[in-house]
């Protein structure tokens, strides 16, 4: 029996691969014995694994090229996506150069993306067979149903969203009770959110709080937490196998714009996600259990000003809120 392959390139970073993985399961609900093969910057991996519809998984070191210059590893990449076997379909999720490259690199008769109208890299449309237009500020998860909603006519529209499955198997998914995970990091400092206020919550909410880190810097932060409240704790370093497992097990997760509250919301796990900036309208749909506070500031999608630190704006007062409301 024929199954349709199809490819997805989705190269980086953390809570944007998390958000796209929506398309999945609709895409497997339509077309259950479809091979869906997912391309990935190695480092990025393992935020795919445990995914019950991705079939394989496939990683190039864009990364790694990118720091080490090596001719000799670019070439290798190039050759390991042309011999890949042809694909019924493949599409960019991302709508960046460097992802249609890859795209047009995967043997494919159907290459889809969007067009120069919708995405921040406009010559990327041009290494597509089809695209379509969807307004680039409008809200991602939407955008990337669109995608596959005109190439499949799967119909996934808000109330599928709401009611989707989470994305991971995860082994232990037993909720702990009152335990809020705070996420101290980000991919850039204007979408962390004061420590200082991360205490002054912590002092409001009768919780068990664990602060994650990534970098030595937030370790930092994690420990001067835990040293000013017995309720907070400092969580060992995590790998993302854990720390999906871990963020399964929370009551909410609180951080700002970034992987670790995408995952909370991929998990269907309760969250509180920041904004300041960053745009809430385009990096959050919000659910019953999944909410977001923003800034006042006027957020250009297609240029973010790293140096808008908005973010600290918003009141701790108004987390103790959301955080009451969920729990109780």
């Amino acid at each position: 029996m024929y199954r349709m392959k199809i490819a997805i390139v989705r190269l980086s970073a953390l809570g944007d691969i998390f958000q796209s993985m929506i398309v999945l399961q609709f895409i497997k609900k339509k077309f259950p014995t479809a091979q869906l093969h997912w391309i990935v910057d190695e480092s990025f991996q393992d935020a795919l694994d445990g995914s019950p519809h991705i079939d394989e998984i496939i990683t190039i070191p864009l990364k790694k090229i990118k720091k080490t210059k090596s001719l000799r590893e670019l070439f290798q990449a190039i050759q390991k996506l042309r011999q890949l076997t042809s694909y019924d379909y493949v599409f960019d999720l991302q709508g960046l150069i460097k992802s249609s490259i890859v795209t047009r690199l995967i043997p494919s008769k159907n290459r889809i993306g969007f067009d120069r109208n919708s995405i921040r890299e406009k010559l990327a449309s041009f290494f597509y067979t089809k695209n379509y237009y969807f307004p680039y500020h409008e809200n991602v998860i939407r955008r990337y149903c669109y995608l596959f909603n005109q190439a499949f006519e799967l119909n996934i529209n808000d109330d599928a969203i709401l009611k989707k499955d989470p994305f991971f198997k995860l082994r232990n998914t037993l909720i702990k009770e009152r335990t809020v995970i705070l996420v101290l990091g980000a991919s850039f400092d204007s979408k962390i959110y004061p420590i200082e206020k991360y205490l002054s919550i912590a002092k409001k909410v009768d919780a068990n709080f664990i602060a994650i880190w990534k970098s030595d810097k937030e370790r930092i932060m994690a420990q001067r937490l835990a040293n000013k409240s017995k309720n907070i704790i400092v969580s060992k370093r995590l790998n993302l196998r854990e720390l999906k497992e871990l963020i399964s097990t929370a009551s909410i997760v609180i951080g700002g714009d970034t992987g670790p509250t995408h995952l909370a919301w991929a998990l269907n796990i309760p969250s509180i996600t920041l904004f300041g900036s960053t745009s809430i309208e385009r990096n959050c749909f919000q659910t019953n259990q999944n909410f977001a506070l923003s800034s006042a500031s006027k957020v250009n999608p297609y240029k973010i000003d790293k140096q808008d630190f908005s973010i600290t704006q918003i009141m701790y007062t108004d987390i103790v809120k959301l955080i009451r409301k969920i729990l109780d």
